[in-house]
C-alpha cells in the first residue's frame, strides 16, 4: 500500500476549539481525518493564512498527538479576497504546478470539506484536471450525538462526467494547445483547430491516436509534446518510447518490439525486455507504422487491446499498459486495399485520425517558425543570430511564394536556419546569406542530381565525398565568398569579421589560407 499524503485548508470556524478536555468532544474536521481507524495518513499538506497561524499551529500539535505517525506540512497560502474565484484558483494552481507529486510512489486525497466555498470549488477543479494527481476526500460529523471522529469518504473522479465544467476553463485549453505548438503562435486557423481537437483526446482519452502527414510534417515532435502534456495532467507515469519502424526489418523486428527470451535465436545471449515493455505506463510512439509487417501488426493489435503479448522465445505473455500514437506517411486505406496493411488493426487506429498539413500548405505559418528556429540554434549553440531587415523580408518573401516546394517541410526550414545562421560571421544574416541560402534550395528542389557545385568543380567527386556535410556546407561558403572577393586579404576580412574585431593583431590572409590548406586548396586555384 502507498504512503498517503492529504492536501487541505485548514477550517478557521470548524477546525477552532477552546483549549481544554472538551475540545475532543467536537468534531473538527482536519483532526478527525487523523483519528479514523481505516486511514492512514502518512503526511497532511495544511494550507492556512498568516492570520491563522496560531490556530494552525494549534491543530496540527493536536495531529501529533493522536496520530504521531504523521508529518504535518503547513503551506501559509494569503488571499486578498478569499472569495475571488480568480484569485483563488490561481494561487491554487500554482500551488499544485509547483507542488514535487510522485504518483508512483504516494497516494493523494485532496480534502474539499474545509475552506471557502470558492476554495473547495477550485480543489475539485483542479483535481478533475489532474493538476492535482489524486482523489477528493470528503469528511463529515457523525449524525445525532456529537462525536469526535466523524466519518469520511473518498471521490475517484471519471473525467468524463463532467465535460460541461471543464469545457469552461478557454484559458486552460489555449494553455495546453499553445504547450502543443512549443510556444509558435501559428496562423493557419485549419491547423490551430486540428491542434485544439488534440489537445481535448490528448487529456481525455488514453485511445490510440494517429497522425498521418508527409515526411518532416513535425509528428515525431508533435507526439512528444501530446506525452509532455499528458505527463504535466499527471496521466502517464512512464516513458516516451520512440521507434521508426522502417528500421525493423525481417526478424529483428518482432525482437525490438516484443522482445525475446534468452537462447530464443543465434544470439540471443540474454533477455530483452522489447520496446512495447520499456513504454509501460507510458505512451509509445509508433512512426511510419505503415512499414511494419502483417505479423507484427497483428501482435501490435493485440497488445494494443488486451494490453498482453508474447515476447520471441517465451512460453509466457508480458503485460504492459502504454498509449500508442502511429506516425505515417503512407495512405492506410490504400495500403488496406492492397493487403500491405491489416483492416482490423487500421479500424482500431482510426478512432482519431490526423492529418499534418506539410509546410508548403502552411505557407502563412513560416515566419512564426523561422523565429522559432532561431530560438532553437540560440539554445542549441549558444549564441543568438538574427536578421537584419532587408535580409528577413527577402528570405520571407522566397519562402512564402509558389516557388519554394519545401520538399522536406519542417526539417527544410530548420536546415536552412542552422545554415544561414552557422554561416553568418557577425551574428547578423544579411542579403548575401540569404541570397546563397536560396540559390541552395532553389537548386535542391530542382531536381537536378548532377555534381555541379563549387566544390564538386574545384576538388572532384570522390574529394568531396570524403568531407563531411557539416565542413563541406562551411566550405563551398568559403569558396563562394573568396571568388567574389578582390584578394586573399579581402576575403579573410569576410569572412572574420567578427573575430577581428576582438584581436589586437590581425593576419586573416594567413588564417584563410590555412583553413584552405586543410583541404588542399590555394588562393590561385579558386581564381582561375
Amino acid at each position: 500500500m502507498k504512503p498517503i499524503t492529504v492536501i487541505g485548508f485548514l477550517g478557521s470556524t470548524l477546525d477552532a476549539a477552546k483549549f481544554g478536555p472538551s475540545r475532543w468532544n467536537k468534531w473538527r474536521p482536519t483532526v478527525s481525518i487523523c483519528m479514523q481507524e481505516d486511514l492512514r495518513v502518512d503526511r497532511f499538506v495544511l494550507i492556512h493564512g498568516s492570520y491563522h497561524r496560531r490556530l494552525a499551529e494549534f491543530v496540527m500539535q493536536d495531529i501529533r498527538d493522536v496520530s504521531p505517525e504523521t508529518e504535518v506540512v503547513p503551506h501559509v497560502m494569503d488571499f486578498e479576497d478569499a472569495w475571488d474565484f480568480e484569485e483563488v484558483y490561481g494561487k491554487l494552481l500554482d500551488f499544485a504546478r509547483e507542488f514535487e507529486f510522485d504518483p508512483d510512489t504516494q497516494d493523494y486525497l485532496i480534502h474539499i470539506t474545509t475552506g471557502t466555498h470558492v476554495a473547495q470549488i477550485c480543489l475539485f477543479l483542479l483535481t478533475e484536471a489532474r493538476y492535482l494527481p489524486g482523489k477528493l476526500l470528503q469528511t463529515q460529523p457523525h449524525k445525532g450525538a456529537p462525536q469526535p471522529i466523524g466519518t469520511w469518504a473518498s471521490i475517484d473522479l471519471d473525467l468524463s462526467r463532467y465535460d460541461s465544467i471543464a469545457s469552461r476553463f478557454a484559458e486552460a485549453s489555449a494553455e495546453s494547445t499553445s504547450f502543443l505548438k512549443s510556444g509558435i503562435e501559428t496562423r493557419n486557423a485549419a491547423f490551430n483547430r486540428m491542434i485544439e481537437e488534440i489537445e481535448q483526446v490528448a487529456v481525455r482519452s488514453r485511445a490510440p491516436i494517429l497522425l498521418m502527414g508527409p515526411t518532416g510534417a513535425g509528428k515525431s515532435q508533435l507526439a512528444r509534446k501530446v506525452y509532455e502534456l499528458k505527463k504535466l495532467r499527471h496521466q502517464v507515469e512512464g516513458p516516451f518510447v520512440e521507434v521508426n519502424c522502417a528500421t525493423l526489418k525481417g526478424d529483428s523486428a518482432m525482437s525490438a518490439l516484443f522482445g525475446h527470451k534468452k537462447g530464443a535465436f543465434t544470439g540471443a545471449v540474454q533477455d530483452r525486455p522489447g520496446l512495447l515493455k520499456s513504454a509501460d505506463k507510458g505512451l509509445l510512439f509508433l512512426d511510419e507504422i505503415g512499414e511494419l509487417g502483417l505479423d507484427e501488426q497483428a501482435m501490435i493489435l493485440r497488445a494494443i487491446e488486451e494490453g498482453r503479448f508474447l515476447p520471441v522465445g517465451a512460453d509466457s505473455e508480458a503485460k504492459s499498459e502504454f498509449q500508442l500514437i502511429a506516425g505515417t506517411n503512407r495512405n492506410l486505406m490504400d495500403e488496406v486495399a492492397a493487403g500491405n496493411f491489416r483492416e482490423d488493426l487500421f479500424a482500431r487506429l482510426n478512432l482519431w485520425t490526423f492529418a499534418l498539413p506539410g509546410l508548403a500548405e502552411r505557407r502563412e505559418d513560416i515566419e512564426p517558425n523561422l523565429d522559432y528556429e532561431l530560438e532553437r540554434f540560440a539554445e542549441r549553440e549558444g549564441t543568438r543570430v538574427t536578421f537584419n531587415k532587408e535580409a528577413r523580408d527577402r528570405y520571407l518573401a522566397f519562402a512564402e511564394s509558389q516557388s519554394a516546394r519545401w520538399q522536406g517541410n519542417f526539417r527544410d526550414l530548420a536546415a536552412s536556419v542552422t545554415r544561414m545562421a552557422t554561416l553568418c560571421p557577425t551574428g547578423r544574416i544579411d542579403r548575401e546569406a540569404v541570397d546563397f541560402e536560396t540559390g541552395r534550395l532553389a537548386k535542391l528542389w530542382s531536381g537536378d542530381k548532377a555534381e555541379t557545385s563549387l566544390l564538386t568543380d574545384l576538388l572532384g567527386k570522390d574529394r568531396v565525398g570524403a568531407i563531411d556535410p557539416f565542413d563541406r556546407v562551411q566550405l563551398e561558403y568559403v569558396v563562394d565568398v573568396c571568388r567574389r572577393s578582390a584578394s586573399l586579404s579581402d576575403a579573410g576580412r569576410t569572412l572574420f569579421a567578427a573575430s577581428r574585431e576582438q584581436r589586437t593583431s590581425t593576419n586573416d590572409s594567413d588564417r584563410l589560407r590555412k583553413y584552405l590548406a586543410k583541404f588542399r586548396l590555394d588562393w590561385g586555384a579558386l581564381t582561375q
